[in-house]
Order: C-alpha cells, then structure tokens, then sequence
C-alpha cells in the first residue's frame, strides 16, 4: 500500500511502494503488477507521473514490459532490491551512526549493547 506524502515526489514514492510490494510478496516475481491507469485513478495523479515511477523500475531492471499485456515483477528483482536497501540503509542509517557515536565517544561494545536493547524492547 502506498501512501503518499509531500517529503518526497510522487513518481519516486509510487516507485517505492511497488519495491516495498515486490519485498512484502505482494507482487511476487513473474506477477504483473497494476497497469499506469490503475495507479494513477487509484492515488489520484496524473499517469504520466505514474509512468515514470514504473520507469524507474523497469531502468533498474526490477520490472519489465510485455508489450499489449503489462508490466511484471522480473525474476530475481526480491534480491535485487535488498541489495539495494541493504547498502542505503548502511547509507542512511549506519554511517550517520558510527558518525554520532564518534562525537559523543562511544564505544563499538556502547553501539552493539544499544542495538541489541532496541531489538529486546521491540520483541515485547
């Protein structure tokens, strides 16, 4: 399910969305995957702006077109796109943190006793 914000453009958020169904099983690989039409009455936005999320993913290899049919999850995109999260989560997340840790002289033993209290207050 996508929900669309104003953080971020529309095209990149229906792109993410689409990732974040391919991941959950959703949109299971070989699936096909709602056509430019249904994204663009079912959020409301123009299908041009709906075209170029899908774009995005059929450039990166994830979905592909058949043409007259429709687009569909391509074979081996679930790895694809961990990969791809994986390396900008450690983008995003990890390096920011090693950064913080740093400025307040935390130790690697500090951050792994955090992580592993934040994993422990999720699991109740």
């Amino acid at each position: 399910m996508i929900r669309l914000d104003d953080e971020k453009p529309i095209f990149l958020q229906i792109a993410e969305g689409i990732e974040d169904s391919i991941l959950s099983g959703a949109f299971p690989e070989g699936s096909q995957i709602p056509s430019i039409t249904e994204f663009s009455v079912q959020y409301r936005i123009n299908p041009a702006t709906a075209l170029k999320g899908i774009n995005l993913l059929v450039d990166a290899g994830v979905v592909y077109k058949q043409r007259g049919i429709g687009m569909f999850v391509r074979d081996g995109a679930v790895e694809q796109l961990r990969g791809k999260r994986k390396e900008q989560f450690y983008d995003k997340y990890i390096g920011t943190l090693v950064e913080e840790a740093r400025r307040l002289q935390l130790t690697e033993t500090d951050i792994k006793q955090m992580i592993e209290r934040g994993f422990e207050h999720e699991s109740h």
